[in-house]
């Protein structure tokens, strides 16, 4: 519904979840060594914001790929609902991170900001 499927059976919406899941730690590390603990919490943070997004968007795909028989119209409902579940949640993951964890707010969206990087990746990987 989403992307494509390679020859491996890996969609592109799930090659990136893996490219964030990979990046998180790694932006966190760098976060950590360059600006301090609590900043690299907070890339760390914002990295896993991205990527609880991307696996609301994997999930939505999964589901539409095991009913092959659902028509156009219900598939843009859901393309249409997984757009506004996104949309909810990282809202409240970003207001917890700033409001209830009180995280630095730089650090936090330079992880998220990081993290879709893994967009860029996984569209320039899919051309081979």
């Amino acid at each position: 519904m989403f992307s494509g499927i390679r020859r491996n059976g890996i969609t592109g919406t799930t090659r990136v979840a893996l490219a964030q899941a990979a990046l998180a730690p790694m932006v966190a590390l760098l976060g950590g060594v360059v600006a301090g603990f609590e900043a690299g919490l907070a890339v760390l943070y914002g990295a896993l914001v991205a990527l609880a997004v991307s696996a609301v968007l994997v999930w939505r795909e999964r589901q539409s790929m095991r009913h092959p028989e659902w028509d156009q119209h219900r598939l843009f409902k859901l393309f249409i609902r997984a757009g506004l579940e996104r949309l909810a949640l990282l809202t409240g993951l970003l207001a917890m991170g700033l409001g209830v964890l009180k995280l630095a707010p730089l650090p936090l969206m330079i992880g998220l900001v990081l993290a879709q990087f893994a967009w860029l990746a996984a569209a320039s990987r899919s051309n081979r």
